[in-house]
């Protein structure tokens, strides 16, 4: 069977899909879905210079995967579910759809998620430290009966 020839169009979208690590399967159905164009996994990694098949990649191919994969790591930014708001908004919805629903495990799961999110406050454990940061002077009652100033005899 002879090797299909694809448009730049496509395999730059390959190539760049691939940069941002989605998988040899996910980027053939992408492409299909994009361009009507049917490419096998196993073509799909043949664009891919991290990976055996794509050993002999173009450097043209080479230098779009390797820019695309640095702007990929590097912003963040444009991903929504980075943002806290982003995800404690989804977390608030899919808690009222199980509330709704009557599922509520899932919704007291959903909402111990969103209090991590927000640092912890699910829980009952609280810090106590003395003057400074420091440890805190613990007394007994005994103690405090004894001497009743701390420090003094």
């Amino acid at each position: 069977m002879a090797n299909p020839k694809y448009s730049d169009e496509v395999k730059t979208y390959v190539v760049q899909a691939l940069a941002c690590f989605d998988s040899p399967a996910v980027v053939a159905k992408a492409v299909k879905a994009e361009f009507d164009v049917v490419i096998s996994p196993q073509a799909v990694e043949a664009y891919d210079p991290t990976k055996r098949a794509g050993r002999k990649l173009s450097q043209r191919f080479r230098l779009l995967f390797e820019e695309t994969r640095k702007t990929f790591l590097e912003d963040t930014a444009t991903i929504a579910i980075s943002h806290r708001a982003v995800r404690l908004r989804a977390l608030q919805r899919m808690a009222e759809k199980a509330e709704t629903q009557g599922n509520m495990v899932l919704a007291a799961n959903l909402l111990e998620q969103a209090a991590k999110e927000v640092g912890d406050s699910y829980t009952n454990r609280r810090q106590i430290s003395g003057p400074d940061g420091g440890p805190v002077e613990v007394r007994t009652l005994a103690d405090f009966y004894s001497n009743p100033q701390p420090g003094t005899s």
